[in-house]
C-alpha cells in the first residue's frame, strides 16, 4: 500500500509538471501570434531633374526660365515650345570660331520670335583663331534689330594656350564686340573651367554659368553671375531630343540682359 501512494505521488508530480509546461508554451504562443513587428517604412526621396530628364523644373519652382540651342536639336517646333512650354528665352549657337555658321541659326532665331520667346545669339571661341574673322563671321550673323537679348561669348576651352595668351585673346576679342555692339556682351562658361582660368578676368561682365547639379554653383571668388545652366539633358515639347535648361538667379530679370538698341 505504502508503495501504491508513493507510486501515485510521482505519477501526481510529473502530470503537474508536463500540464505547467504546456501552458507556458500555449502562452507563449499566443504572444508569438499577437506580437506585431512593425517595419520603417523607407523615406522616398523624389528624382532630381538630373535622375529624371522628364521632370519639368520650371512647374515646380519660380525661376525664370530658358533654353539655349544649336543645330544639334534639329528642327524644332517652335509654335509648340512658345505655346506650351514656360521657357521666357532662348539663346541660339550663331558661330563659331572663323568660318562656321550654325546651319539652323536663321531658321531658329525667326521661328523663336515669331512665338515670343526672348532671343540672344551667341558665338562659341577658339582663342587660337583669328580675331578678326571670328568678329566678322559673328557679325555678319547677329544682326542687332534681330536681338532682344546681348550677345553671348561662349568660352569652354583655352585652345591649349597658356593661361596668360588665353586671357589676353579673351580680354581683346570681349573688347571686339563691345565696340561693334555698344554693350559688354554675356559670357557663358562652366563653374570648373572659370574657377581654374577666369577667377578676376570677368568681373565687368554678366556670367552664365554651367554646372549640372542639383544645387548652383559657388564660384571660387563667390561672385554674382545672371543665369546658371542647370542641365544639357532637359526635356521640353517640341525638342525632339536633350536641350540645355538655364535660369536666372538671384534678383536678376531680363531687363538686365535686354539688347540696349
Amino acid at each position: 500500500m505504502k508503495k501504491l501512494t508513493i507510486f501515485l505521488t510521482i505519477l501526481f508530480c510529473f502530470v503537474a509538471v508536463v500540464d505547467t509546461g504546456a501552458k507556458t508554451r500555449k502562452r507563449t504562443r499566443k504572444r508569438a501570434r499577437t506580437t506585431r513587428v512593425v517595419k520603417k517604412k523607407k523615406r522616398v526621396v523624389p528624382p532630381t531633374i538630373h535622375e529624371n530628364p522628364y521632370l519639368v523644373c520650371e512647374d515646380t519652382c519660380t525661376h525664370v526660365h530658358g533654353i539655349d540651342m544649336s543645330h544639334y536639336q534639329g528642327e524644332v517646333f517652335w509654335e509648340t515650345v512658345g505655346e506650351k512650354t514656360k521657357m521666357a528665352y532662348v539663346y541660339l549657337k550663331a558661330t563659331e570660331g572663323g568660318d562656321r555658321i550654325d546651319s539652323q541659326y536663321e531658321r531658329n532665331i525667326d521661328l523663336a520670335h515669331r512665338h515670343g520667346l526672348m532671343v540672344g545669339s551667341y558665338h562659341f571661341f577658339r582663342p587660337k583663331a583669328d580675331l578678326q574673322l571670328q568678329l566678322e563671321n559673328f557679325t555678319t550673323q547677329c544682326l542687332p534689330g534681330e536681338q532682344d537679348l546681348i550677345p553671348m561669348l561662349d568660352v569652354e576651352t583655352t585652345g591649349s594656350l597658356p593661361t596668360e595668351e588665353f586671357c589676353d585673346s579673351l580680354h581683346k576679342f570681349l573688347d571686339m564686340l563691345e565696340e561693334v555692339y555698344h554693350q559688354k556682351p554675356l559670357v557663358y562658361t562652366g563653374r570648373n573651367f572659370y574657377n581654374k582660368y577666369l577667377v578676376g578676368e570677368l568681373d565687368d561682365y554678366q556670367l552664365m554659368v554651367a554646372m549640372y547639379a542639383d544645387e548652383p554653383p559657388v564660384l571660387a571668388d563667390d561672385r554674382d553671375y545672371t543665369i546658371w545652366q542647370y542641365t544639357c539633358k532637359g526635356r521640353i515639347q517640341g525638342v525632339s531630343g536633350m536641350v540645355d535648361k538655364s535660369c536666372l538667379m538671384g534678383g536678376h530679370t531680363l531687363n538686365d540682359l535686354r539688347f540696349i538698341h
